[in-house]
């Protein structure tokens, strides 16, 4: 096949084309606006393969998307671009709308036009696969609960209204349209190649560096971590064995408070980077965030039974992985936090 992934020089966008190159005899055109999250250093060894295609195009650009499928005649489509960060969603909601919502029906008009242009089995094999977040269905209450593919939708910031939003408009071109799609919903990401303002990459910088690690309220907010790598390979099964216009959801069976992650990080650094100090003295509460969602946990049962996907990292096994990643690719990080990973892509001197 010939998948055009979205957003592939994101954090778990990368990680697909780097599953998808390194794992399969597929063909991938990656397609990003290179945003300040979209970094080609994760796909070095990737970029150098006959499979592997790069455009820079933004989503919300119709007659540069007509371009890309008319030239890479894609056999299925892999959505992840989309702004992502909850705080930045709160202080600056218009990117999210744009690129979440419009940049999403952008996407699925042209796709659209396209699939309908192609004929016999290459148009019955054509996929549309939409990935979102489990933040679409705001948080559970009790102990017990899990996010399962039924459960109604309540977003609470404006990064999970708009996530929410396309996820909507995917199932309406479904069911007006024909158009042949597929959702999935995931928990938490971590692994390698993350942002570093996101919470588990910015703890070990921070603590590397001696400063503060901040958290939100008491940390006793949940998660379900879900290592990026299980992730991809999850994606890559849907993508080729899903039911069209069935949704599912992807988690990492692993629920922790936000605190319990922070004292993880700070001990295996301890045993990893030891400094001679105690890293969880840095640890600083600071006020929580507006709309903050107390739990979040996926029941991925259906993907487990009908596709037959399991995560292969346990919360310990991947984080210790993370860290150790980190550690060794300290160089690649500071490229991000400096900058320079833009400025060198955009041509400009130091």
């Amino acid at each position: 096949m010939k998948l055009l992934v979205t957003g592939g020089a994101g954090f778990i966008g990368s990680a697909v084309v780097r599953h998808i190159i390194g794992n399969t005899g597929d063909s991938v055109v990656n397609l990003d606006k290179l945003t300040y999250a979209g970094n080609l250093e994760s796909l070095v060894k990737e970029s150098g393969s006959n499979r592997y295609t790069f455009e820079q195009v933004d989503i919300c650009d119709r007659a540069e998307l007509e371009r890309v499928f008319e030239t890479h005649q894609p056999d299925a489509v892999m959505h992840l671009a989309a702004e992502s960060h909850v705080d930045r969603s709160i202080d600056g909601p218009a990117a999210f709308i744009e690129t979440n919502i419009v940049g999403t029906y952008t996407l699925l008009e042209v796709a659209r036009h396209y699939w309908n242009g192609l004929a016999g089995d290459r148009k019955g094999a054509f996929r549309f696969h939409h990935i979102s977040t489990d933040e679409v269905y705001g948080d559970l209450e009790g102990p017990e609960d899990l996010f399962t593919e039924q459960t109604s939708y309540a977003p609470s910031s404006p990064y999970s209204a708009s996530k929410a939003s396309s996820d909507h408009l995917v199932r309406a071109w479904y069911r007006t349209y024909g158009l042949p799609v597929l959702v999935t919903n995931c928990s938490n990401n971590y692994g390698p190649y993350h942002f570093p303002e996101k919470l588990i990459p910015l703890m070990i910088l921070n603590a590397l560096e001696g400063k503060p690690l901040p958290v939100y309220g008491k940390g006793d907010q949940v998660r379900d971590w879900l290592y990026v790598d299980d992730h991809a390979r999850a994606l890559y099964k849907v993508v080729t064995e899903g039911v069209i216009g069935e949704t599912y959801n992807i988690g990492g069976h692993n629920e922790k408070q936000n605190i319990e992650v922070v004292h993880t990080l700070c001990d295996l650094l301890t045993e990893l980077a030891p400094a001679g100090r105690n890293y969880r003295d840095l640890i600083t509460h600071v006020a929580d965030r507006p709309g903050h969602d107390l739990r979040y946990a996926i029941d991925a049962s259906k993907i487990q039974r009908e596709l037959g996907w399991t995560p292969d990292e346990t919360f310990e096994s991947g984080i210790r992985k993370t860290v150790q990643w980190y550690l060794g690719n300290l160089d690649w990080c500071r490229r991000v936090q400096d900058g320079s990973y833009q400025r060198e892509r955009l041509g400009v001197s130091e």
